[in-house]
């Protein structure tokens, strides 16, 4: 399946020159941010993503995708509700055809 990138608005604190960049495929979830000197590069497996929380204001969206493994959460802010909505539903996507059920079916 191919992967779907998303990036944060260039409106938002933290992302005017080199925005936050999240990109899910069927394998890994992977946050890409720059710097003038740098760039860091955070990824988790499909497999190890225990939740995804989405908190919205008024026009922004933050993003946090915690691990079951016990590393340090993959964080984003500036990005529109409907970019949240989507990687959320992507996570969840990959996760049920990993497990061979339909999505949005609780585990039991």
């Amino acid at each position: 399946m191919p992967s779907e990138t998303f990036q944060a608005s260039r409106w938002t604190q933290g992302n005017r020159l080199f925005p936050t960049v999240i990109e899910v495929t069927d394998r890994a979830v992977v946050r890409r941010k720059r710097t003038w000197f740098t760039k860091d590069e955070i990824s988790m497996s499909i497999f190890k993503v225990a939740s995804v929380h989405i908190k919205t204001g008024m026009v922004w969206s933050d993003i946090l995708i915690e691990s079951s493994g016990g590393s340090d959460p993959l964080g984003s802010h500036g990005h529109t509700k409907a970019d949240a909505q989507r990687i959320k539903q992507l996570i969840e996507e990959y996760q049920a055809l990993a497990s061979n059920r339909p999505p949005g079916e609780q585990q039991g």
